[in-house]
């Protein structure tokens, strides 16, 4: 399986933890890959045990778009500052700290680019999670806390030019023309790269956004 050692290196954590919820943080650029990652660690935790892991985006943390025009930030939807980062850090300290109720975290809907609230439930029978998000390694707050809640931090690394063409063909499926997308993946997305692939360094590892295999740091 692709996901061999992620999942012994998880399941190690989950075995250590005295009963404690386990917390992944994957990292990485736009179209690297780390949903993709999460959605299969999920699948296969869940094959071995079923109900123990979820998958929680940052991409809930989205700003609106009305709240995101209002603030001159439309034409850069997807930087650092059009995310609610105090919001996703709050709701990081839940999941580590309460029990035995539902938490209730927002989702974000690409078809609406916008946030949908409550739609992903957070049980108490989910004692592994894995966050995926650009920014989780980011050195400035609130972000830095990130790494101070999450067992670990992991970064999904995947070349440009893959995380380009995926990017294009997201942005055309839900839309855009070809130019567009391509402007907005080199112009906006690629912007945004720069800080993430930059934040590479703060990782507890490196993880192949193609083959789900750690790679040297």
């Amino acid at each position: 399986m692709p996901f061999d050692d992620l999942i012994s290196r998880i399941e190690a954590l989950h075995s250590a933890s005295r009963d404690r919820r386990i917390i992944i943080g994957i990292a990485g650029s736009p179209g690297g890959g780390k949903t993709t990652l999460a959605s299969g660690l999920v699948e296969e935790l869940n094959r071995t045990s079923a109900g123990q892991a979820i998958a929680l985006p940052m991409d809930g943390y989205h700003l609106a778009n009305s709240t995101l025009s209002r603030l001159g930030l439309r034409d850069r939807k997807g930087a650092l500052e059009t995310f609610d980062g105090w919001g996703f850090v709050a709701l990081l300290k839940r999941v580590r700290t309460e029990r035995g109720h539902t938490i209730f975290a927002p989702s974000f809907e690409r078809t609406v680019d916008e946030p949908v609230a409550g739609e992903i439930a957070i049980e108490d029978h989910h004692r592994i999670v894995i966050v995926e998000g650009n920014y989780l390694l980011v050195d400035a707050a609130p972000w830095d806390q990130v790494r101070e809640i999450v067992d670990e931090a992991w970064f999904c690394a995947t070349p440009e030019d893959a995380r380009i063409e995926r990017l294009v063909a997201r942005h055309m499926y839900f839309g855009r023309t070809r130019e567009d997308a391509t402007a907005w993946a080199t112009d906006v997305d690629g912007v945004n790269a720069k800080l993430i692939e930059a934040t590479r360094h703060n990782a507890t590892l490196v993880v192949s956004g193609e083959t789900g295999e750690i790679l040297p740091s």
